[in-house]
């Protein structure tokens, strides 16, 4: 049984080492346009099913209470806690409706919507970053494999394309995501915020990320 889990860790740290290889600069975007999202009052939404749902929750919970640093709380929402809105859209329309219409009602244009998908062909997911589009919410996908359908329906996408493994693909995106929380903290409040770093340049996504201060509170 020994090798069997040291299988197991090799095979989940590889996953993670290509990620890392293929995202590293996508990644770094998406973490400085969340911090720039977040300093001008705008809110995360976060939904996936199943593992992924649990995320959604947990890297949530992450922004509105606090990672490890001691900071004002951030707005964040998990679409994958309110089981009477999710009951009540899968009851009367279908399942597939019940975070896009979640989006519908709660996003705003120049907020952020984290859609977790292993597969990214999920169709409750999909019919979501749809509505992200027609809203201008700014949508990041992050999947497995080959990204499946997701993978060209977002704005930024991160992929743990070395597996189809559903395992190892959500132990890397909860990676990414205490990345995305450690490096926004730090950017906002920490020490990381003199240093006015600027999106990565991408055609259409460059913006300055103007330096922020302890006493800055999201509207």
């Amino acid at each position: 049984m020994r090798r069997e889990i040291q299988a197991i860790f090799a095979d989940s740290v590889a996953v993670k080492q290509r990620f890392l290889r293929d995202n590293a600069a996508e990644l770094e975007r998406v973490v400085l346009l969340t911090a720039e999202a977040l300093r001008s009052g705008r809110k995360l939404l976060f939904f996936g099913n199943g593992g992924s749902a649990a995320d959604a929750q947990h890297l949530a919970a992450e922004f509105v209470n606090r990672y490890e640093m001691d900071r004002p709380p951030l707005p964040a929402l998990a679409l994958t806690t309110d089981t009477s809105a999710l009951t009540s859209i899968a009851n009367d329309f279908s399942y597939r409706e019940v975070f896009a219409k979640q989006v519908t009602a709660l996003g705003r244009a120049g907020d952020m919507a984290f859609a977790l998908s292993t597969s990214g062909n999920s169709p409750s997911i999909l019919r979501a970053a749809d509505a992200c589009r027609r809203l201008g919410i700014v949508t990041v996908g992050l999947t497995g494999g080959t990204g499946g359908k997701l993978a060209k329906r977002v704005d930024h996408h991160l992929c743990a394309s070395a597996t189809t493994r559903t395992a190892r693909i959500q132990e890397t995106h909860i990676l990414v995501g205490h990345v995305l929380c450690d490096l926004v903290d730090r950017l906002l409040y920490g020490d990381l915020q003199d240093r006015a770093p600027t999106v990565p340049s991408r055609p259409g996504a460059r913006r300055a990320l103007r330096g922020p201060s302890r006493s800055v509170r999201p509207r």
